[in-house]
């Protein structure tokens, strides 16, 4: 069995590496004099389209400065979920490329590109459409901002969970040069460069690059190797030009490489009575011919056997253009986004030496959008106004073999959208201390589908029984299409109360927008032309905002109840062939809490701490004509979340600085898939097959700074990534009874460290 770890009980070394470095650290701390602690510094964050301090904001953001990025070696995302309450970051089954991103419980499970996000995320600005290629290192980051709760008024469709919002460094005046080199386990090797190039009569440049390469977690005798492996190259070129005193243009445009291996993809359970199972008599006609029995492991597996050719490729090239012009008592942006992405990955499903299940997707996705805004005040009232429009064309070529190639589907889907919106937000004081926030936003899109799906061989009784046993067999003729439309209005209310210079409280409605749509990967023809609705969402939540202990205290919470109609999910219909289609078929509930706390205890320790708790629960779902809901479970949502770390100041001296970082991350156990918790559903599952066990993991960064090296300085940083090597999975494929009952599972990363040297001229 695998080990399940919880608050108080972790693995020995886990849990003595924390206790023993947080209390020398908060021991130490203590003799020095907490008269002379700093206050916090003051986190600036872009949440409503203007700068504000974070502690002025009515809704529960979380904000990462580079430096906090730059020590825990964060380059992308995935990471930010071990400090931010209810926010799960997660790759998606077979993939290090693609995220399931999940916040207070919203979430979107399936990576297909035809499939919406439940959580927007940003870059400078600019909207990126889709889970695929959704990982990806941006190499000078400025900032990352979390907006937990629907920010439907002012970000628009498909956040209905949140945003993730990613802001670069833009060129600065002056001329500079910074370099990282760095070497770690598994081989690991990357290098960074930033070159500001100053400023060259009203021109400032910038251009950074950053690669990594590593060796493989799991060792493979499969044709491409070791599995889990890095090879990724990212780059950035930022111009900024003066047009005049007032208005500037910002160009960037950020470029992302990645060419691996995916994550292995290991069987941890057949089901009992299949074709699998070695006493069953059913395994005359499966296991006898792929004994898959022999290749099931509940622990990580470190050496693997695979029979096919497998890698996972993202290339990625973004280009958004900012013109912002000062106006009086107001300032008009106009923001220009052109996305294109090629991706692709081949599969060796079942992770055994046995030709039982390859796919590939080979995927096109293109975006374009524009967005002008207009933010300013007359009078008591702030406002900003906005207009927005968006295009995406996306097309998946996905092959798929099974049992030795006897059964080959040529399967391919595509889908385009177009999306207009405006939206206007207004800020008006009744009094000097309470504030009423109003926003409304108006969207309108099209949406359509293209799909094809053809038997090209089976020996599956059903399917040749459907096809007469003449193969080609279409089930779904090329170029059958698809077209639909959506609109939604999406309004926010607020009330934000100052109830003195370090507390404000506030008390906020919004409603969130998820994209309807069709299902691309459909298994008959009359599901690929039935939509599926919209998801809505509407939220209450009422918070807290303190900086106290004269600002060396910085404490915000949040209670919310998220009320989710229309719920996109994947369901067994018996219809047709014997697969899951899409449908609005669940209503929820889902309210919580969030607690976030920063706590300078002195000069040199600073303490921090986040929590989350989720109370979920289903009010419909809807499965062959009959209401489940008390015997469904909901996905990514786990009970509890923690975060708890501090950053030590060790030593200051001739011979520079010496800081230690320690941070522990936790999360209770989660279902991955909306199964039933009690016997199975209409599709023979069980929720329990595929339920995350509960697990925490620690970090570390010990970090040299301002150390003389020749006539400059430069810092090394010792850092480690879950260093109690905590084995754990987080998360699960289901291939059902149909499949023989086939559960694999993705085991998140052993132990990693490394070692990095960095300079600035």
């Amino acid at each position: 069995m695998l080990k399940k770890a919880n608050v108080l009980s972790t693995d020995n070394f886990f849990k003595k590496t924390f206790i023993f470095g947080l209390a020398a650290a908060v021991w130490w701390g203590m003799n020095v004099s907490s008269a002379s602690a700093q206050a916090l510094d003051e986190i600036v964050v872009t949440a409503q389209k203007r700068e504000e301090s974070l502690q002025e904001v009515a809704a529960a953001v979380s904000a990462y400065s580079s430096d906090f990025l730059e020590e825990r070696q964060i380059s992308s995302i995935s990471g930010l979920e071990k400090y931010t309450p209810n926010l799960r970051i997660t790759n998606a089954p077979n993939n290090g490329t693609a995220a399931q991103v999940a916040i207070r419980g919203g979430v979107t499970i399936n990576p297909a590109i035809t499939w919406e996000t439940t959580v927007g995320m940003y870059l400078n600005g600019v909207y990126i459409g889709k889970t695929q290629g959704g990982i990806f290192d941006v190499a000078d980051v400025e900032r990352m901002e979390v907006l937990r709760g629907p920010q439907g008024t002012l970000y628009g469709r498909n956040t209905l969970a949140g945003a993730i919002n990613v802001v670069t460094k833009k060129p600065s005046d002056e001329s500079g040069i910074s370099a990282e080199i760095g070497i770690g386990n598994y081989n690991r090797k990357h290098t960074k460069l930033n070159l500001d190039i100053g400023q060259t009569g009203k021109l400032r440049t910038k251009i950074s690059a950053y690669m990594l390469d590593r060796d493989g977690v799991v060792e493979s005798t499969g044709p491409d190797g070791d599995l889990e492996d890095k090879d990724q190259v990212s780059a950035l070129a930022a111009f900024s030009y003066d047009i005049t005193d007032n208005v500037v243009i910002d160009y960037t445009y950020d470029y992302s490489n990645i060419t691996q291996n995916p994550p292995y993809s290991q069987t941890v359970r057949v089901s009992a009575g299949n074709i699998f199972d070695p006493t069953s008599p059913l395994y005359a006609i499966g296991g006898a011919f792929f004994p898959l029995d022999q290749y099931v492991f509940s622990d990580r597996q470190e050496n693997v056997q695979l029979d096919n050719n497998v890698h996972e490729k993202s290339k990625i090239k973004g280009h958004s253009l900012t013109i912002e012009a000062e106006l009086d008592n107001a300032v008009f942006k106009s923001i220009t986004g052109i996305r294109d992405m090629e991706w692709s990955d081949v599969l060796d499903l079942d992770g055994s030496p046995l030709f039982i299940a390859h796919t590939a997707r080979y995927t096109d996705f293109e975006s374009k959008s524009q967005e002008f805004q207009l933010l300013g005040s007359r009078g008591d009232i702030n406002y900003v106004l906005g207009a927005y429009y968006y295009s995406d064309d996306a097309y998946t070529n996905n092959p798929q073999q099974y049992f030795g190639g006897g059964n080959s589907f040529d399967s391919q889907y595509g889908s385009e959208t177009e999306a207009y919106a405006v939206y206007a937000q207004l800020d008006y004081p009744i009094t000097d201390q309470l504030t009423i926030k109003g926003g409304l936003r108006y969207t309108d899109e099209e949406k359509n589908i293209v799909r094809t799906s053809i038997a090209l061989a089976s020996s599956d009784p059903a399917t040749a029984a459907a096809c007469l046993n003449t193969f080609p067999c279409t089930f779904i003729p090329a170029g059958t299409t698809a077209s639909t439309e959506f609109d939604d209005v999406s309004p926010e209310l607020a009330f934000e109360y100052a109830y003195n210079d370090d507390i404000n409280l506030y008390a906020r409605f919004a409603k969130g927008f998820k994209s309807g749509g069709f299902n691309g990967e459909a298994a008959t023809f009359a599901e690929t032309i039935t939509p599926y609705d919209a998801e809505e969402v509407n939220s209450f939540e009422i918070g807290a905002k303190m900086r106290l202990m004269e600002d060396r205290l910085q404490l915000n919470t949040a209670l919310f109840t998220n009320e989710h109609e229309d719920m996109q999910l994947s369901i067994f219909t018996a219809q047709g062939a014997a697969a899951s289609n899409v449908r609005n078929a669940g209503q929820a509930t889902i309210s919580g809490l969030e607690i976030e706390a920063l706590f300078m205890a002195n000069e040199r320790l600073m303490m921090r701490l986040s929590y989350g708790y989720l109370d979920a629960e289903y009010d419909e779902f809807l499965e062959l004509g009959a209401d489940v809901a008390n015997n469904r479970a909901l996905p990514h949502t786990p009970e509890n979340t923690l975060g708890i770390g501090f950053d030590a100041d060790l030593m200051n001296g001739a011979n520079g600085s010496l800081k230690l970082n320690v941070d522990y991350s936790y999360v209770d156990d989660y279902f991955t898939y909306p199964y039933a918790l009690v016997g199975v559903d209409a599709g023979g599952t069980n929720a329990y097959n595929t339920l995350v066990d509960s697990y925490g993991t620690v970090d570390a960064q010990l970090i040299w700074s301002d150390l003389p090296f020749g006539n400059d300085s430069m810092k090394l940083t010792l850092w480690g990534k879950n260093i109690g090597d905590e084995e754990y999975i987080n998360n699960y494929i289901d291939f059902g009874p149909g499949f023989g009952g086939i559960t694999l599972g993705y085991f998140g990363e052993p132990v990693t460290y490394g070692l990095t040297a960095s300079m600035s001229w």
